[in-house]
């Protein structure tokens, strides 16, 4: 086999991307690596905390976790670390069975991240609907916030609930222990955010919020609880490698939430090393990806750290912030030792408030809560997919959530496939309609070039799109997908063609649909989809296409030509 081959598939990015390096790149990365370690802060105590644990194992959990996500996996910019999405079954495993047993689901879910990318399965996390998907993070954005009422009203509470029904009765029972202080720094806290992402998307809120928050409180003395009120601060120096303990007895009862923990891990890493794919026009290794994500989750309950995995926001942040290579993730970890090391005394005070209205920034942004109104309008199997595992996040338990997606992902595709099995009788209408589809005798003009989509274009599949855009400098002005043979469509194939749609629109190239089929063309004749594509850009046959791709280009002429006057 190719020696080239097997280091493509198998050698971590930090490996590939160190050839070739220079001090220019490192420049960049050291900014990027700094800005998005202090971002990272305040995001890993706030976490850490609403998972029941103390605000340095937070740290631990980022630093260690980055440093090896950073290393060993198969993204060029991805910043890994505690994320939003563990906080609640986190919560769960801590409450049940202690933080031994969050300890040893955290290394049980290493080693199935870890087995999952030696074992090629790095792609298998595409067989997830996006309904599913959307569902798992309404629900767990819904539950983050309602972990942080109560310090982000001030309320005086000895214990909230685990049970989502059971929270919110405590917390409206309780309403009168409200903090006027507490309430009005939180407020402030999530107005500041807003205001820091709506001037520029290079400012930092959670550096900017957490330091005019700490100051406010320290300089005003300020009647509002701390890190330092409720945890004592947080310890100076180095964390210590300790092997947690192992209790056979836990075994049983962990494995459904070390299933959990891992497929989250995989779900959250993957989307987030997509989204550093499209900022940094790079493409990631999935399989090396999930042994880097597996090995840091092995690694981090020796720190005293919780579940890691990608972070699509910190991701984000570096690489606005100039981030070339993994290098950045290995500073990102270094700057939160140096706070370790120098700066962790001034933690204590940091206001419980202000993590809390950081928190409810963070599951706001993470909730998709734009994808809801285009989701209503798809087929009602999407929206009662979508609504069951809403609910069963929401109401019930995590972990039955990501069960029962499972099941409902491979029911839905079954119904889908069967659905789009059909038998008729050749007829000469059928072979005189079927002739203004067919290649065969068209003429492909220089300036448009044609796809095409073969079989039921659904969640699992559409990955496979991604041959349009491999060489997408090199495509002519006019793109067109021929979907005469795509059978069927759904929620998450529809996303995949509005982005294919907007990668085609960011090159300055059009995008041309045609020959749509009868369960096809009831998503795709959706007006948000319409609006986004052009109405008279979904054509309904090849001629048709090819007439419209004409009139297309005859336009960018003419435009051209008006231009050069």
């Amino acid at each position: 086999m190719d020696l080239a081959f097997l280091e493509e598939r198998w050698l971590p990015k930090s490996v590939l991307c160190l050839r070739g390096y220079t001090s220019h790149k490192f420049l960049h990365d050291l900014l990027a690596g700094v800005t998005v370690g202090l971002v990272a802060l305040p995001l890993a105590m706030a976490f850490s905390i609403a998972s029941g644990l103390t605000p340095q194992a937070g740290i631990y959990c980022a630093m260690v976790t980055g440093f090896l996500v950073s290393l060993l996996g198969g993204s060029k910019t991805q910043i890994g670390g505690p994320t939003g999405a563990f906080v609640v079954v986190v919560a769960g495993i801590v409450a049940v069975h202690g933080v031994d047993g969050l300890f040893m689901c955290t290394v049980m879910a290493g080693v199935l991240l870890a087995i999952m990318g030696a074992a090629g399965m790095g792609t298998a996390v595409k067989f997830i609907p996006r309904p599913i998907v959307i569902g798992f993070t309404n629900g767990i954005a819904i539950l983050i916030a309602s972990t942080q009422i109560k310090d982000f009203l001030g309320l005086q509470m000895d214990k909230v609930p685990g049970e989502f029904w059971h929270r919110m009765e405590a917390l409206s029972g309780h309403l009168r222990t409200l903090s006027p202080e507490a309430t009005v720094l939180a407020a402030a806290t999530i107005v500041i955010m807003v205001l820091c992402r709506l001037i520029s998307a290079r400012i930092p809120g959670p550096i900017v919020v957490l330091v005019l928050g700490t100051a406010g409180v320290m300089l005003l003395k300020l009647p509002v609880e701390t890190i330092g009120s409720r945890f004592g601060g947080i310890p100076s120096g180095l964390p210590h490698l300790e092997i947690p303990k192992f209790r056979p007895e836990l075994i049983h009862g962990l494995l459904g939430p070390a299933f959990t923990v891992a497929m989250l891990g995989a779900i959250e890493s993957l989307m987030s090393a997509v989204v550093s794919d499209r900022m940094s026009k790079d493409r990631h290794n999935p399989n090396v990806e999930l042994i880097g994500q597996g090995l840091a989750n092995i690694a981090s309950p020796m720190f005293g750290g919780l579940p890691a995995t990608g972070a699509i926001a910190r991701t984000a942040t570096s690489i606005r912030s100039g981030a070339q290579t993994p290098i950045a993730g290995m500073i990102h970890s270094a700057t939160l030792l140096c706070v370790l090391l120098f700066a962790a005394p001034l933690a204590r005070f940091v206001p419980m408030c202000v993590l809390a209205g950081i928190l409810m920034v963070v599951s706001y942004h993470m909730g998709e809560w734009r994808e809801i109104p285009q989701l209503v309008k798809l087929t009602k199997t999407d929206v009662s997919v979508w609504l069951v595992t809403f609910a069963l996040t929401v109401f019930a338990d995590l972990t039955v959530a990501v069960e029962a997606g499972m099941i409902l992902a491979a029911l839905l595709f079954i119904s889908r496939v069967a659905n789009t099995t059909t038998v008729s009788q050749v007829t000469d209408d059928y072979i005189e309609d079927g002739r203004v589809h067919i290649l065969q005798d068209k003429d492909i003009p220089y300036y448009a070039t044609i796809f095409r989509i073969h079989g039921p274009f659904l969640f699992g599949a559409t990955d496979k799109i991604s041959i349009v855009t491999e060489n997408i400098h090199q495509l002519p002005p006019v793109v067109i997908l021929r979907l005469r043979n795509m059978t069927a469509l759904d929620a998450t194939g529809l996303f995949a063609l509005e982005e294919l749609a907007k990668q085609l629109h960011a090159s300055k190239r059009t995008l041309i649909l045609c020959g749509v089929r009868e369960q096809p063309s009831r998503l795709i004749h959706q007006e948000e989809f319409e609006e986004l594509i052009g109405r008279k850009n979904i054509c309904e046959n090849v001629q048709a296409a090819l007439d419209r791709a004409e009139e297309v280009y005859e336009k960018l002429e003419a435009k051209k030509a008006a231009s050069g006057k």
